[in-house]
C-alpha cells in the first residue's frame, strides 16, 4: 500500500500595502507612470526566433532541403544492419523524381529511425519501418526564372541544360519570331561540308588525352552548328550569345521514367494565350 504526502503549506502572510501609500510604489508602476509622462512606446522583448540569421525564402530558390518522412521495406539481406539497408535503398532514390517531395533527390543525410522496432508482415521476409532524414531537393516551379546552357537548336524547339543535367525544351512558339529567326545549317550532302569533316586533322596518340575536354566542346559546337541555329534578326548574334547562357521562364514540367524534363519560354508573357501550341479560335 502506498501513500501520498500531501506537500507543505508552509504560505507567509504577505504585507499589504495602501494604493495611497507613495513609498510603496511598485518600481513597474513608477516606469509605466515616467513612460507615460515622456510618451515613449513600451519596447516589446525580442524573441529567440529573432536572434538567429533569416531563412531563405523557399520561393526564390529552385534547391531544398527540407525533412522527409518515407516508410522503407528493408530486405532480409540487412537484417542485422537495418540502418546499412535504409541508407542504401535512399541512395538508390537519388536523381530520381519523388512525388512526395515534388522535386529531384540529389542528397540525404541525418537518417533516424522514427521507431524503435520495425514491423514483418505476415510470410514477407522484408522489415517496415519508417525512417525520417534531411532531403536536399531540386525543386523548380511554374513561374520561375532559371539558366540553361543551349545544346540543340531545331526549327520546332531549342533545347537546353540546367546544371550540365537537367532537360529543357523551349517550343518554336515560346521563341519570339519578331526578334529571333531560324537560320539554317549547311546540308549533310553539301561538298563544302564533307570537305571540311575529311580534311579535319587527326591528334597523335600522346595529345589525345590533353584535347578530349577542346574536342568535346568543339564536337558540341559544331552539332549545334549542323542542325541550324536561332539568330537575332537585327544584330545577327546566335541566341544565348557567346558562352551559349540561355535564361528561359519554367513554364511546365514532365515526368516521365522518374525523370523530371522542363518546359521553358523566352517569351515576355510566357503564359499569355498567344503563345499556346493551339490557340483559341475566336469566332
Amino acid at each position: 500500500m502506498t501513500t501520498s504526502i500531501p506537500p507543505t503549506s508552509h504560505k507567509k502572510q504577505k504585507r499589504k500595502h495602501h494604493a495611497t501609500d507613495p513609498d510603496h510604489d511598485s518600481p513597474t508602476k513608477k516606469k509605466k507612470e515616467r513612460r507615460r509622462e515622456k510618451g515613449t512606446p513600451k519596447r516589446h522583448p525580442k524573441s529567440k526566433q529573432d536572434k538567429g540569421k533569416s531563412r531563405v525564402d523557399s520561393s526564390t530558390s529552385e534547391f531544398l532541403v527540407t525533412k522527409a518522412t518515407i516508410k522503407l521495406s528493408v530486405p532480409p539481406v540487412f537484417s542485422s544492419n537495418l540502418r546499412a539497408g535504409a541508407e542504401e535503398m535512399l541512395d538508390s532514390m537519388i536523381m530520381r523524381y519523388i512525388p512526395s517531395l515534388s522535386g529531384v533527390l540529389l542528397a540525404h543525410s541525418n537518417l533516424h529511425f522514427l521507431s524503435p522496432t520495425a514491423s514483418v508482415i505476415a510470410d514477407c521476409p522484408f522489415a517496415v519501418c519508417t525512417v525520417g532524414f534531411d532531403a536536399t531537393v531540386w525543386s523548380p516551379r511554374i513561374g520561375m526564372k532559371l539558366v540553361g546552357k543551349v545544346i540543340l537548336c531545331s526549327p520546332d524547339h531549342v533545347s537546353l541544360l540546367v546544371h550540365r543535367t537537367f532537360n529543357v525544351s523551349i517550343p518554336r512558339h515560346h521563341i519570339p519570331q519578331d526578334i529571333w529567326e531560324f537560320e539554317y545549317g549547311p546540308a549533310e550532302n553539301d561538298p563544302e561540308y564533307g570537305a571540311g569533316i575529311s580534311e579535319a586533322p587527326v591528334d597523335n596518340e600522346g595529345d589525345e588525352g590533353m584535347k578530349d575536354g577542346a574536342d568535346e566542346k568543339a564536337e558540341g559546337e559544331a552539332v549545334e552548328e549542323a542542325s541550324g541555329r536561332w539568330v537575332h534578326r537585327v544584330t545577327g548574334t546566335k541566341l544565348g550569345g557567346a558562352d551559349g547562357y540561355l535564361e528561359f521562364t519554367v513554364i511546365g514540367q514532365t515526368v516521365a521514367n522518374e525523370m523530371l524534363s522542363l518546359q521553358g519560354s523566352i517569351q515576355y508573357d510566357p503564359f499569355s494565350q498567344e503563345h499556346l501550341a493551339h490557340p483559341p479560335s475566336t469566332t
